[in-house]
């Protein structure tokens, strides 16, 4: 896509869009947890190259750092390449020669393709017959267009139609896409509507001989979209050559750069790539961990946080968890336990409306219900999926979404490597979860993602069992409509960031630490 969650033939996204391909290359943990004393990990680990090998592809893993500054606004847009030309003329061979050089993660390769309109009756009888005029302004839907790609560039999650081009009509599942640092948009019409062109950072014209045109078309109509030769032909003279000299031709004046031979012209993609590579350079900006540790101490804690009352049961629980020589049973056992509070405890704060309901004896109880359509849960991995079994276990059937954010340890930045959201997200109201939040960088940009695909700010509601100071004060200063629940909150984090007293990290980067079994959790 995007919208991964990586580059080249794998984009980032979410939905359907995932990095499913991963779980045969992770080692599996075992089930049966031992008894030991329980040992202290950190998120610490060796850096590797951003590449995973398998048996069909390369893909990119280098993760998406921040495009958001501390307040929680985005900061910077994707910087979108517009590629214009005529049919067949080699605009996607040039796109995908431009994303290999690039050599940059969450890149998104968007299509006009995608939004021709859906055509009437009497328009599928005329395009079965190769009488429809495909090549003319009119059969784009340029207001769809221009609203997916403005959404794309400021950093939203959109949906994407799926045109069939054997049919001619667009399919039920459209595509959704997230996560673009560099949109490549490619069409017949690209600089052809003046809105569009406003949204293109950087405009390019790939020029290619008519008749070598031609004949690609011929090849790819065939071979791809099941068409006959003699109506190839005929659609080529009566449509797609007249609407070339009329429609897209003119458009060489808007472009920035023209790229004769299209994808073999080796020279002109390298000073596209150059001047991609300048422009990104300039729309970086680095976090400071450090000032964000420093930027609200000594001020009161905000009143969306919610800390659980510590009971007498609670505090013997945090006891137990703390002690370092507590071992792995009880560590799980009592952890679990916790979780399973919390999470009591935040679906309190969800809003109820009143409701009348007719008992087996014929009488009416006055009742509550969600006054909503459903909830789900997000979980910040890998910590974060301790807290889903919990989750599962007072809410019936609830979906889960899945967020994996991990510390870049040469820039000390989070970076989102993968995400999978269930569908129509925005509508829910969302139960974020990750075990513990210290300095909140991962947890303010898993909430960014949640409002990049249009979910409320006042329907989150960031779960963790423990936090520390800092982080509650990061995620309430950039988000102060998300509501913070813990069951406790530490004062102080150190030189790596670690909450201090803190209770160690709970799940890691290392596959073998923990895992889910049919008897539970595995730290």
């Amino acid at each position: 896509k995007g919208s991964n969650p990586g580059q080249k033939d794998l984009k980032p996204g979410s939905g359907d869009d995932s990095l499913d391909g991963l779980s045969n290359a992770v080692p599996r943990c075992p089930l049966t947890p031992s008894l030991s004393p329980r040992k202290r990990t950190t998120s610490q680990s060796k850096t590797e190259p951003p590449l995973l090998r398998t048996n069909k592809r390369t893909i990119y893993t280098a993760g998406r750092p921040p495009w958001y500054n501390v307040t929680g606004t985005t900061f910077k847009e994707a910087f979108v390449i517009g590629l214009c030309g005529g049919s067949a003329s080699g605009k996607t061979t040039v796109a995908n020669k431009i994303i290999e050089a690039l050599d940059v993660p969450w890149v998104v390769l968007l299509s006009m393709d995608s939004f021709y309109k859906v055509l009437n009756n009497e328009e599928q009888e005329l395009a079965a017959k190769n009488e429809y005029n495909f090549d003319h302004p009119d059969a784009f839907d340029f207001e769809l267009l221009v609203t997916v790609l403005r959404k794309l560039k400021k950093g939203k999650s959109v949906k994407v139609p799926v045109y069939d081009f054997t049919s001619h009509c667009r399919r039920k599942e459209w595509k959704t896409v997230y996560g673009a640092n560099v949109v490549i948009f490619e069409g017949i019409l690209a600089f052809a509507n003046k809105e569009l062109l406003k949204l293109l950072d950087m405009k390019v014209f790939v020029d290619t001989d008519s008749d070598i045109r031609l004949i690609r078309r011929l090849k790819r109509d065939i071979s791809q979209r099941g068409r006959n030769i003699g109506g190839i032909i005929k659609q080529y003279n009566k449509f797609v050559k007249p609407a070339f000299e009329q429609y897209i031709e003119p458009t060489v004046q808007s472009a920035d750069i023209v790229v004769p031979r299209g994808g073999e012209n080796f020279v002109a993609l390298d000073l596209i790539v150059q001047h991609v590579h300048s422009q990104l350079e300039k729309r970086k900006l680095r976090w400071d961990i450090s000032a964000l540790a420093s930027a609200h101490q000594g001020q009161p804690l905000p009143k969306t946080l919610s800390v659980m009352e510590c009971t007498p049961q609670v505090h013997g629980m945090h006891t137990i968890i703390r002690n370092k020589d507590t071992n792995r049973d009880e560590f799980i056992f009592y952890s679990k336990r916790l979780m399973r509070l919390l999470i009591e405890h935040a679906l309190s704060f969800l809003p109820l409306k009143p409701v009348s309901v007719e008992t087996p004896q014929g009488g009416i109880y006055d009742g509550r219900r969600l006054s909503g359509k459903r909830i789900t849960g997000v979980s910040i991995l890998r910590a974060g999926e301790t807290m889903e079994q919990a989750l599962m276990a007072v809410c019936k059937d609830i979906r889960l979404g899945k967020i994996l954010i991990q510390t870049n340890h040469d820039t000390g930045e989070p970076e989102l490597h993968y995400l999978r959201l269930p569908k129509d997200i925005s509508e829910d109201y969302v139960i974020l979860m990750d075990s513990t939040v210290s300095t909140g960088a991962a947890a303010l940009m898993a909430v960014r993602v949640l409002l990049d695909h249009d979910v409320a700010e006042d329907k989150i509601f960031l779960s963790s069992l423990l936090m520390a100071e800092m982080g509650v004060h990061s995620v309430a200063y950039a988000f102060p409509k998300v509501r913070i629940i813990t069951t406790a909150v530490d004062k102080e984090v150190n030189d790596q960031f670690h909450i201090i007293p803190g209770i160690g990290e709970i799940g890691t980067s290392a596959p073998t630490d923990w895992c889910e079994s049919d008897d539970g959790m595995d730290f």
